[in-house]
């Protein structure tokens, strides 16, 4: 199988729209999800998430682990319950075929190697300031509108995704300059965006000024 046929096939699991649903919770839940809280949170019985779980992981969309949910260990304490996250893996479709990451890989290597790194900045703080969200509306929805997959972290908003992660992955300084930046631009004034990097998302995080 291609990775154009496999990109195809993903499609084909999320046809279904409670596989969506779940996908949806599972991905931007900030911790590991049990089929009990994933039906209840699709309104679903736990059999049928259990089974369309099961079918996000054959897809590799979701991973999957074992651990006890009541938090009590040694016997008696029943056995470990399925639990679901995100998968590391991304899958991208384009119909026609396009290579838009070829082209950003290159674009982020020159900027890199000419030392464009506060112009870069600029611009996005720029982009991000002109963009019609900006400074309105309820920043969550904003963020997650933007595939940021934002949570509550006690009084620190944090971000579950980062929508650049291959780039960011091949230009770390380059790109997490860039989208601190792009940030700091979209969010509205009582926001502070900084460097706060969270486990498997994004390197920024934002709190509200009081």
């Amino acid at each position: 199988m291609t990775a154009e046929d496999s990109a195809f096939a993903v499609l084909g699991v999320l046809s279904d729209p409670v596989r969506r649903r779940l996908y949806r919770h599972v991905a931007a839940a900030p911790g590991e999800v049990g089929r009990d809280a994933a039906a209840e949170a699709v309104g679903i019985s736990r059999s049928l998430a259990a089974f369309h779980l099961d079918k996000l992981v054959e897809a590799e969309l979701l991973a999957v682990s074992f651990r006890r949910l009541s938090g009590r260990s040694g016997p008696g304490a029943g056995r470990p319950a399925k639990v679901y996250r995100r998968a590391e893996g991304e899958h991208a479709v384009s119909v026609p075929p396009r290579s838009y990451d070829a082209v950003g890989r290159l674009l982020a290597e020159v900027v890199e190697n000419a030392g464009l790194d506060r112009e870069l900045q600029a611009a996005a703080k720029a982009a991000g300031a002109a963009h019609p969200d900006a400074t309105a509306g309820d920043l969550v929805e904003v963020l997650r509108a933007r595939g940021y997959q934002p949570f509550w972290d006690g009084a620190t908003l944090r971000l579950h995704n980062c929508p650049f992660r291959a780039l960011a992955d091949e230009f770390p300084a380059l790109v997490c300059g860039m989208n601190l930046a792009l940030l700091q631009g979209l969010a509205p004034e009582q926001w502070t965006p900084a460097m706060d990097p969270c486990p498997g998302g994004c390197c920024v995080a934002l709190s509200r000024d009081t």
